[in-house]
């Protein structure tokens, strides 16, 4: 899928690796300057020396996306290097930090920092970045929650609250900035395969854990998403031709929230 973002300048958060990298890649093999701002600097360096010897123009910035003091300079930044701002990826997140209980077990310090991270830091950088979209006369802005912001899962009570808060968020900011010219939407990833769920999916002999099984009966594709699956979802909801979607969650978890599969 190609689409033309030329003299566009994207800012994708948590970009340097997973499901940001490889949006970040795609936006720049299509034409977009991109900055990453990600917590981790050296990975993002990485991530940006890998799309300039592509060919792209882009930028690492380091950040925490909860933190107003650090967005705001960075968005600042941004725009005085390639003069705007017209995309928004709030990609940033983390999920459970002290594993996986129930809520009455869940610790309070990781509860804060889930949606801190998860939910606040879209406020937060959203807040930063919408002033720079509103003097671009328009832009996207495309926010990653997730199927566990659609249908409650077990035993990560704030990954699933955060990522419900960014649904009906999305939607808010949809109705708030629509007359502006900027499309708010999100994209809803199911189960996806990044470095770090590998060890989740695969066991030591390259096959499904038992687990990875389990979970994967539900889905009707019978796999995991590739990152690059999801990126593709970002791509379009960013193009020209995406110019009347406003306020949609495009969920991409390959048929999982829309039922079993399984006869009972």
């Amino acid at each position: 899928m190609n689409v033309d973002l030329e003299n566009q300048v994207a800012l994708v958060t948590g970009g340097a690796k997973g499901i940001g990298k490889a949006i970040s890649k795609l936006l720049a093999a299509n034409g977009a300057r991109v900055a990453i701002v990600d917590i981790d600097l050296d990975t993002a360096e990485e991530t940006v020396a890998g799309l300039r010897e592509s060919g792209g123009e882009a930028l690492a910035i380091e950040g925490d996306v909860s933190r107003s003091g650090q967005m705001e300079p960075a968005v600042e930044r941004i725009v005085e290097e390639w003069g705007k701002l017209s995309i928004l990826v709030n990609n940033a997140g983390i999920n459970t930090l002290g594993g996986r209980v129930p809520i009455h077990e869940f610790r309070e310090e990781d509860w804060n920092r889930i949606l801190e991270v998860d939910l606040t830091g879209v406020y937060v950088v959203s807040k930063a970045a919408v002033p720079a979209l509103l003097r671009n006369r328009g832009g996207r802005i495309v926010n990653i929650s997730s199927v566990a912001g659609l249908v409650p899962l077990r035993l990560q009570s704030a990954f699933v609250a955060a990522k419900a808060g960014v649904v009906n968020l999305t939607r808010s900011m949809a109705l708030e900035l629509g007359s502006h010219g900027i499309l708010v939407n999100a994209v809803a990833p199911g189960s996806t395969l990044t470095r770090g769920t590998k060890k989740l999916f695969y066991g030591a002999d390259g096959v499904y854990t038992e687990n990875a099984a389990s979970l994967l009966a539900h889905i009707p594709l019978g796999r995991p998403a590739e990152t690059r699956e999801i990126a593709w979802s970002v791509l379009f909801l960013v193009s020209p031709e995406a110019s009347y979607i406003n306020g949609a969650v495009l969920t991409v978890d390959g048929g999982w929230t829309a039922g079993y599969t399984r006869d009972w």
